[in-house]
């Protein structure tokens, strides 16, 4: 009781404690995982609790999982997971965490969701502390008899963990990894599959215990795996004496191994036998009736594992092969280019998806690049994508406008008769002048790498997915122009390299322009270093990427072309050949007469397209011989050939020609069809100058 009389009483100058310090005082630690940057920030006391060093720890989820046994880490993600998805404010969990000297101990684990206005989640801010203890305790005050304890912790525990597993590899570390195996003593675990009446071990045992010529074994050979699998019954070996007797071609070469009694098991499912599996043991002898029926149980789960991870492994395999086979074997050298490309399948899922790349040469020394990806995760996605590729590419090839590629290929996947749509960037880039013509078809955007690191968004007006512009009738596809300086380097990727869950897809974008500005110059290095961030948030989707970077001072032959189509009503696109022509004049070392060229550029498209009912096609290209010559061309539909008339004093039409005739070498025009072809002629006497190159061969 206070004494009021006696004054306030006389309290700690840390009086009441902090939150931190009440928590850290009762075994608690903090953490705070920000879900935008990745980054999970423990604090001392939790670092201890996962026997995790400061100096060790990198700050992120994948460092954390490393002390969890495989089949914990799963069971807590999707814990976590479904609070995020769900809406749901905070989780609380149990799970196993394993020390340095190999023991496992148990945790306790409770974390808020918090969220932005939109409800999408942000952080998860929470604690943890050890239960070991407390599970303990708990156990005790339950008095659960032996078999119920063990048939929880061995045979429900493994098989959680193992529904988890979804290769041969997976299952074989969740048994070595299971605490129920150490509760009944067993020191390693032995494996075999079977495959065409032979036995092929995939997982050996103890390090030293494995014998020559036992890879791969016969069925009617006289070792315990075939035993089991001959009559479907397990074998239950009590002794050292009775594994020699039972087995004396074997004994001898694992008698030093400390065996003192094994269990062999034969895994069947559906009905037949799958393979079969060892556990053996260094203390223990004999094997009682309730032992005996929790194995046989702890068998059928691992069988049934095992089973699902086989169909896995050859199905994802089958997959991964269509895909593969699908993508170019080989990327073609490209003069004037450094190019580098990379596919990361799945590391979830069943199959693999529809993601491709793809490297084109094209005529006159250009060259096209393909990023894309098709809707769906499964084998037709795969095939799909294949034959979306092949056309693709021959479409290119034939000469086409970017913007008809991809209206063509549009076209092809409507009439293929599937349900699926395609995502896809085509960027035909002339490496001489380093104009590169981009056209989007509902596909993430480029990016550019700059000379100094630096790294930007190449925003593309775009069009709808291939598929579905040609179902919608929209298959005007705008075409982006862009110069790419030598060393810069056009980024294209699909979009599992910036979607992440609880981010929108500008948050993935500047998360991906930061990796890729602080990434090596080196251009496979920087590949590489793209797919292992994604492998290092765990990312679930496909991802190919292809990085093509110009080199500097590249010189072709004499001669070359570029083109670009320019429809009625199309601002982007007479803008686009503006750029290009400039382009054009800078890179054929014409800057002496870029005034005059780019002068008569203009006037002729813009007749071209005030005088006729339909679109132009713009042609500059580089004359080869002893005078050199830069050639424009402007070819519309209409057959009434143009000519020069007298404007008058005070008219405001009918000068275009006539600064044609006087600022061109030469100028005429051309039927062709059922159009014409008004053309201009420059004489060029410089060369181009030093890195801008020269535009190789004509198309």
């Amino acid at each position: 009781m206070v004494d009021r009389e006696a004054g306030p009483p006389s309290l700690p100058d840390d009086w009441p404690a902090k939150p931190e310090l009440s928590l850290a005082l009762n075994g608690m630690g903090c953490f705070d995982w920000d879900l935008g940057s990745g980054l999970l920030h423990l604090d001392q006391v939790a670092l201890g609790i996962l026997d995790l060093r400061d100096d060790e720890y990198d700050g992120t989820r994948a460092k954390l999982m490393e002390r969890l046994p495989p089949g914990e880490g799963a069971r807590l993600d999707a814990l976590v997971g479904e609070a995020m998805t769900d809406s749901g404010q905070g989780y609380g969990a149990y799970f196993r965490v394993r020390r340095r000297d190999g023991t496992l101990r148990w945790t306790h684990s409770q974390g808020h969701v918090r969220r932005d206005d939109t409800g999408r989640p942000l952080r998860v801010i929470g604690i943890i502390r050890d239960a070991t203890q407390e599970l303990a305790d708990s156990m005790a005050r339950l008095d659960l008899d032996e078999e119920r304890r063990r048939r929880t912790t061995v045979v429900e525990s493994a098989t959680a963990a193992l529904a988890h597993a979804r290769t041969v590899q997976d299952v074989i570390d969740v048994l070595k990894e299971s605490d129920g195996l150490e509760q009944l003593g067993a020191g390693s675990v032995v494996m075999g599959l079977l495959d065409s009446g032979r036995i092929h071990l995939v997982a050996e045992g103890p390090a030293g215990s494995f014998v020559p010529g036992t890879r791969v074994t016969r069925v009617d050979e006289e070792y315990p795996m075939s035993e089991v699998i001959r009559t479907l019954s397990p074998r239950f070996i009590e002794s050292e004496e009775d594994f020699a007797t039972s087995y004396s071609g074997l004994w001898p070469h694992i008698s030093h191994l400390g065996i003192t009694s094994a269990a062999y098991l034969p895994l069947i499912a559906q009905g037949r036998p799958i393979g079969a599996v060892g556990l053996l043991y260094g203390d223990k002898i004999g094997f009682t009736t309730e032992d005996r029926n929790l194995l046989v149980a702890l068998g059928s789960s691992i069988a049934q594992s095992l089973q699902r991870a086989v169909l896995f492994e050859q199905e994802h395999d089958l997959a991964e092969g269509l895909q593969q086979a699908m993508l170019p074997r080989r990327i073609p050298a490209v003069p004037g280019a450094e190019i580098a490309v990379r596919y990361r399948s799945a590391r979830l899922g069943r199959d693999v998806g529809g993601d491709w790349y793809d490297v084109i040469p094209l005529p006159g020394g250009r060259v096209g690049a393909v990023i894309g990806d098709v809707q769906g995760h499964d084998t037709d996605a795969a095939a799909v994508m294949g034959q979306l590729r092949i056309v693709l590419r021959a479409y290119a090839a034939e000469g086409h406008t970017p913007a008809t590629v991809m209206a063509r290929a549009s076209v092809f996947l409507h009439e293929l008769d599937t349900d699926r749509f395609a995502t896809c960037v085509y960027a035909e880039a002339d490496l001489a002048t380093g104009v590169v013509r981009v056209v989007r078809a509902g596909h993430v955007d480029p990016m550019i790498r700059d000379t100094d690191g630096s790294c930007r968004r190449l925003p593309a007006e775009g069009g709808l997915p291939l598929g579905l512009s040609a179902e919608f009738g929209r298959l005007e596809y705008p075409v982006n122009t862009v110069e790419l300086d030598p060393g810069q380097t056009l980024v294209l990727y699909t979009d599992g390299l910036v979607e992440m869950p609880g981010a929108d897809l500008d948050e993935g974008m500047q998360r991906l322009a930061g990796v890729i500005a602080s990434g090596p110059r080196d251009l496979q290095k920087l590949a590489d270093r793209l797919c292992a961030v994604v492998d290092e948030r765990g990312g679930e989707d496909d991802v190919a990427v292809l990085l093509l970077r110009r080199r500097g001072a590249y010189a072709g032959r004499t001669g070359g072309r570029l083109q670009q189509h320019v429809g009625q009503n199309e601002p982007r696109a007479l803008s686009s050949a503006r750029h290009m022509v400039r382009a054009a004049v800078r890179a054929w070392g014409a800057q002496d007469r870029s005034d005059d060229i780019e002068l008569v550029a203009d006037e002729l498209m813009t007749n071209a397209l005030t005088h006729t009912d339909g679109a132009a096609v713009v042609t500059v290209r580089v004359l080869p011989g002893v005078e050199r010559r830069l050639r424009l061309e402007v070819e519309d539909r209409s057959s009434a050939l143009p000519r020069i008339r007298d404007a008058g004093e005070t008219g405001v039409s009918g000068r275009g020609l006539v600064l044609v005739d006087v600022l061109s070498d030469e100028w005429g025009v051309e039927s062709r069809g059922g159009g014409k072809c008004v053309w201009s002629e420059f004489v060029v006497s410089a060369r181009p100058a030093e890195g801008a190159g020269r535009y190789s061969d004509a198309n």
